[in-house]
């Protein structure tokens, strides 16, 4: 049970690389598209392991009226869609949906900051350019691990110049989130999208600075994760179901797998619909939302089923929802 999407079929239009692990892909699609904001995004029905599943993927700014484009980062921890997503080729189809926003600007703000990490840049780039266009003020730090691994860096210092400032991570850069934040001005907005580690660093300078949470914005990848994925086993508490849930398949994936209603929506650990409780384990759980508060997760009392996974072992569950 999600809000509903409206999809279509599409071809795709063309495929290049803009990092060493970064693939670009154009979409045309069948039907007239409609305008969408920077920070929007698109579901794919893809399928892995044989089984269809959807993932989504943050839309970057084309010069192609009628296209939508996608920057696929290949995760050595993937579940899957990456993988599928790298396979496509010129002419290949696909269903996908139009685009949908859970991570648009407020435009209420005179100052902007953006801060992006890796593949964190899709959705950010995007803002940044429609910020430019308005004249509105703003300043995007967008760091990575190595230069090579920073999509678009070449065309966003050549498209925003002063305003952009790049951290190179083999170099010894590294995103001053609290220096950055406290140069912000008090009625400056964030908007903040990269791994998790670097979202909880952000939440945590900015609640440390007493700023207002209704000033930060933030999206999430899920497939980002203190451990790699393992398979795990749930067994759903007065269902007598029990699933065993693959390293390539989300919790959520496998409990509807196995016919259990589920309410769900965002599938990247930011609405909380689809959290379950967690009556006992043998494993860690390995959250990688950003829905609960750090205090929640500690308590390892629930998880959210889109994106959180045992690291390994197995948990009965209580899913709350009853037909």
């Amino acid at each position: 049970m999600r809000s509903k999407l409206e999809w279509r079929q599409a071809r795709v239009a063309a495929v290049c690389n803009v990092a060493s692990d970064v693939r670009q892909i154009d979409f045309a699609l069948e039907g007239r598209l409609p305008r969408f904001d920077p920070g929007s995004h698109v579901n794919f029905q893809t399928q892995i392991s044989g089984a269809p599943v959807t993932r989504t993927y943050s839309c970057v700014p084309t010069p192609h009226p009628g296209q939508i484009r996608v920057a696929v980062k290949l995760h050595e921890k993937s579940r899957g869609g990456s993988q599928f997503m790298w396979t496509l080729a010129p002419g290949d189809p696909i269903t996908m949906s139009l685009p949908e926003n859970r991570f648009e600007l407020s435009w209420r703000a005179p100052y902007y900051l953006l801060l992006a990490g890796g593949i964190g840049i899709t959705p950010i780039y995007g803002m940044a350019l429609a910020l430019q266009a308005r004249g509105v003020p703003f300043r995007l730090v967008y760091g990575a691990r190595s230069k090579a691994l920073m999509a678009y860096a070449d065309d966003i210092l050549a498209q925003l110049g002063t305003s952009v400032a790049l951290r190179d991570g083999e170099q010894e850069e590294f995103i001053d989130v609290a220096g950055e934040i406290a140069a912000l001005p008090d009625n400056g907005e964030l908007y903040v999208c990269g791994p998790i580690p670097m979202l909880n660093a952000v939440k945590a300078a900015w609640e440390s600075a007493g700023r207002p949470p209704g000033r930060l914005r933030y999206e999430v990848f899920g497939d980002s994760g203190a451990f790699a994925e393992d398979a795990f086993e749930v067994t759903v508490a007065n269902r007598g179901v029990t699933v065993s849930v693959r390293p390539d398949q989300s919790l959520l994936e496998a409990l509807m797998a196995a016919g259990v209603d589920m309410i769900y929506d965002c599938q990247r650990g930011e609405c909380g619909l689809c959290a379950v409780d967690v009556v006992d384990r043998t494993g860690e759980i390995d959250h990688r939302d950003v829905f609960f508060s750090a205090e929640e997760k500690e308590e390892g009392k629930r998880m959210c089923a889109c994106v959180s996974r045992l690291a390994s072992g197995r948990a009965t569950i209580d899913v709350g929802y009853r037909p």
